[in-house]
């Protein structure tokens, strides 16, 4: 049925909507998908995520391959793929990060009741928060990324398989994404085979690694990395800003 659907915190609770804010001892929903969480230390994340980003724009715009294709294609997978790409730029750089999970709740309830509200409560409230679950998935596998001692090449060759995506609707140029992302793979391979004495055993770990990629929430990374710093700047448009305003500065 559709009550079996919802989550407990709405069903368990028969009072009103006001009733449960002002009453519940804890204004958080439990339930994994409604966690929200925070940066614990935004000033310092965010300018190390800025630094990540800018890195990854520099890794596309010095690829000669990139701009064989046209400008429609190159526009679809940087907004489709910089999500996944940002994120192995983290991994590369060992950005750790600690979060604090926030409670929207009980902000509304003190505004309900007019008390006044901290300048802790004012940051908090600045940000709607990520998901704890989508945020989670991504520290998973940050942690098996450097677990795994990746090293710049291995990075590099995973980045080119990620961005040259050709299973992405409305490319023109399918066939030479595809090209590109296999002479990706086939470079990934030989150099895994050449380091670990032909076991091709790493390779297929690291190629299944990326599966899990495509779990990668883009608005999640932008609520989290990118919202307390820009507010609602539209992140697919100030990439290919800063692809193309740099490209025309060389």
């Amino acid at each position: 049925s559709s009550v079996s659907q919802k989550c407990q915190c709405e069903t368990s609770h028969p009072q009103s909507i006001l009733y449960q804010i002002l009453n519940k001892e804890d204004a958080g929903c439990p339930c994994e998908g409604n966690r929200k969480v925070v940066l614990r230390t935004p000033e310092v994340t965010c300018m190390r995520a800025s630094e990540v980003l800018l890195k990854t724009i520099t890794f596309i715009r010095n690829l000669p391959s990139f701009y064989h294709l046209p400008q429609e294609d190159q526009a679809l997978l940087v907004q489709q793929c910089w999500a996944p790409l940002f994120v192995l730029g983290l991994a590369q750089e060992w950005v750790n990060f600690e979060l604090k999970e926030i409670s929207v709740p009980s902000l509304l309830k003190k505004i309900l009741l007019n008390q006044s509200l901290t300048d802790s409560d004012k940051v908090e409230n600045s940000s709607l928060g990520a998901s704890l679950a989508d945020v989670q998935k991504m520290k998973n596998f940050l942690e098996k990324f450097w677990n795994s001692d990746i090293c710049a090449k291995e990075y590099a060759y995973l980045k080119g398989i990620i961005l040259f995506n050709p299973d992405l609707p409305g490319l023109r140029f399918r066939h030479y994404v595809q090209t590109l992302q296999q002479e990706a793979q086939r470079t990934l391979m030989e150099f895994s085979s050449m380091m670990y004495n032909r076991n091709l055993g790493r390779f297929a770990w690291i190629l299944g690694l990326l599966t899990s990629l495509k779990a990668v929430n883009a608005e999640t990374i932008a609520e989290l990395f990118f919202r307390p710093i820009l507010g609602e700047v539209n992140l697919n448009e100030l990439l290919l800003e800063t692809l193309y305003f740099k490209q025309d500065l060389l």
